[in-house]
């Protein structure tokens, strides 16, 4: 959910002479479709890995499903399987002010601004968050991507394959990501990570109900459920702490008459954040399921995480909304997000919380 790497560095080295992050993105990506081959010829090949045979097997199923159920682009993505030999496809960087939420944005030809800048080289990743911190004081975030999307840009090539870092994500999940990408493909509108992000996270969730319900057996449902679960209270708890943050942000120049004001309150909320977040982890800990998947998003936690976040899950609710009043009827749906995609940002943001 997410990346646009290579999109912006395809899309950018041909309309400008800049090499260095381009080069990266045109070199990444290229590196990443060469090793792609075709499902249907891994299946055939007496050598597969044992294990990974049944989860090409299941992605296969679930892209078709992808296509008769849920209106999702019928097209070359996901017909294909790169094996990267790394444990994430691309690195992004995100960055906010100290006293700020609001991510700083990098813009680039024909897909717009985004809030994160992403690179297939980690190192290369970690010395821009060094350098933000260093030279603009931001707090920083570096995060691994198990997959993105080129927006179908790139079907003509082959399409975005299935790839080693996420395949042999449990069954729901599976089908969680390949869902998700594929709704980029769907609709994508420039300058609004938001909107593309949570209309995503709304897709993929539907349509995993979906699967779940129709495709899979008890014991991936219990599975899915119990994940599903953990994360949901995660969000939740993540969406306490942002809005905290924001209202806390909001009256920085009445705190300004003191400097540690406003350092000592975020150390406050940040505090509590944690002391919740060790509660919920006893409270699975407690019910026989501990998991302790979140420690490092926790540990590490700070504004450029919180702005992730909000990309994520802040319009969902609408869309969702969005999806009951059609029925539960997928063209209809992809056709008013559509729509709905043509309106003035603030316009379509103000109709979606509105629902």
């Amino acid at each position: 959910m997410w990346p646009l790497a290579a999109v912006v560095g395809l899309a950018a080295l041909a309309s400008c002479s800049s090499a260095g992050y381009y080069w990266q993105s045109v070199h990444g990506h290229l590196s990443l479709m060469n090793a792609a081959r075709p499902i249907d010829e891994l299946l055939a090949d007496p050598a597969l890995a044992i294990d990974l045979r049944p989860k090409l097997e299941q992605a296969r199923r679930i892209r078709a499903f992808a296509v008769s159920e849920l209106a999702l682009p019928d097209n070359a993505s996901y017909h294909r399987y790169s094996d990267l030999k790394r444990r994430a496809a691309v690195w992004n960087v995100a960055a906010a002010p100290p006293d700020s939420l609001t991510l700083r944005r990098w813009c680039f030809p024909v897909v717009g601004c985004v809030g994160y800048r992403g690179y297939y080289d980690e190192a290369e990743a970690r010395a821009l968050a060094a350098q933000l911190e260093r030279e603009e004081g931001l707090e920083v975030r570096v995060y691994g991507i198990p997959v993105y999307s080129t927006l179908g840009w790139l079907n003509w090539a082959g399409g975005d394959p299935l790839l080693s870092t996420f395949i042999r994500y449990p069954e729901g999940e599976l089908a969680r990501m390949i869902f998700h990408e594929l709704s980029h493909q769907v609709v994508y509108v420039g300058d609004d990570t938001m909107f593309n992000e949570s209309y995503a996270v709304a897709v993929e969730r539907l349509g995993v109900q979906r699967w779940l319900a129709t495709q899979a057996d008890a014991q991936a449902r219990r599975e899915y459920e119990a994940f599903d679960g953990r994360r949901r209270a995660f969000r939740r708890l993540s969406r306490d702490t942002r809005r905290e943050l924001t209202e806390l942000y909001a009256r920085k120049a009445e705190l300004a008459q003191d400097p540690a004001a406003l350092p000592a309150q975020k150390a406050a909320v940040m505090a509590r954040f944690r002391d919740r977040y060790a509660e919920l982890k006893s409270g699975w800990a407690a019910a026989g399921t501990p998991f302790d998947g979140f420690d490092r998003w926790v540990d590490e936690a700070n504004n450029a995480f919180f702005g992730i976040q909000a990309a994520y899950d802040e319009l969902v609710p609408g869309f969702e909304a969005l999806f009951a009043q059609l029925g539960g009827d997928w063209p209809r749906f992809h056709a008013a997000v559509r729509e709905l995609a043509r309106a003035p940002r603030d316009e379509r943001r103000a109709r979606l919380k509105q629902r």
